[in-house]
C-alpha cells in the first residue's frame, strides 16, 4: 500500500480514516478501471488526495458545493472527506464514472450526492439546481469552464477551478469570455500554503450576474 503522508493527519483531520480508505480503493482498482495511470498510485496522496482537501480554505462553513467532471472523484471526493459541513453533489457524464463514485460513497459510508450528467446540459442544472461553490479540476480551459459552470452558481457565489502553471495564462486569454457568462475577474490563489511541498493552485471566479445575452441583428 502507499504509505500516508504525515500531514495528511492535519489535513483530513477526523476523516482520515475515510481518505485512506478511499486511496486504497483507486490503489486497488484506479489503473484497471481507467480512473487512474499507472504512474499516479505512487503520487495518490500528494498529487490527488491532498491536493484536492485543501480547497476547502476557501469555502464557507456548510456551503453547497456541485463538482463538475468528478471522474475518479477529485477533488470532490477529498473535499467532502475533509469538510463534513458541505453539501456536496459530484457530477459525472460517464456511466462507469459515475457507478464508481457511488461505490466510493456506500463504501466508505460518504455523504454525497451523485448526479450522472453534463453541466452544460440544461435538464441537470434544472436537476441539481445552484450552488454556493462549484469546483472542478483538470476539466476543460477557463473560458469553456466557466460557461459550464457558472450557470450552476448562484449569484454572489463562487467557481472554483484547480489548475496548474497554466492558471495566469488562462486568466489572461480567458477573461473576457469569463465575463460573459457572468463572471467576475478571474484571480489565481494557492491552498495549502505551509501545509503542502507543493500548493494547490486555483483560478476563483464570482459569479456577479447572469449571462449576457447575444445582441439581435439590425
Amino acid at each position: 500500500m502507499v504509505p500516508v503522508p504525515e500531514v495528511a493527519g492535519r489535513v483530513f483531520g477526523d476523516g482520515l480514516e475515510r481518505a485512506v480508505q478511499f486511496a486504497e480503493m483507486l490503489e486497488r482498482y484506479g489503473v484497471e478501471r481507467g480512473l487512474i495511470g499507472p504512474r499516479e498510485v505512487e503520487r495518490l496522496w500528494d498529487r490527488h488526495l491532498l491536493n484536492s482537501a485543501v480547497i476547502g480554505e476557501h469555502i464557507d462553513a456548510g456551503a453547497r458545493v456541485i463538482d463538475v467532471g468528478s471522474g475518479a472523484g477529485f477533488p470532490g471526493v477529498p473535499l467532502a472527506i475533509a469538510r463534513p459541513d458541505l453539501d456536496v453533489v459530484l457530477v459525472e457524464p460517464m456511466a462507469r464514472r459515475a457507478d464508481w463514485l457511488n461505490e466510493v460513497a456506500e463504501s466508505i459510508k460518504l455523504d454525497v450526492t451523485v448526479a450522472r450528467g453534463r453541466a452544460e446540459e440544461r435538464a441537470l442544472r434544472e436537476r441539481v439546481g445552484a450552488a454556493d461553490v462549484v469546483t472542478s479540476r483538470a476539466v476543460a480551459p477557463l473560458a469553456r469552464l466557466a460557461g459550464w459552470c457558472l450557470p450552476l452558481v448562484r449569484e454572489g457565489g463562487m467557481m472554483l477551478a484547480v489548475k496548474g502553471a497554466s492558471a495566469r495564462d488562462e486568466i489572461a486569454r480567458d477573461a473576457k469570455a469569463v465575463a460573459r457568462v457572468g463572471g467576475g475577474a478571474p484571480t489565481v490563489s494557492e491552498c495549502g500554503v505551509g501545509v503542502l511541498e507543493t500548493p494547490t493552485t486555483v483560478v476563483r471566479v464570482e459569479r456577479v450576474r447572469s449571462a449576457r445575452r447575444p445582441r439581435r441583428a439590425g
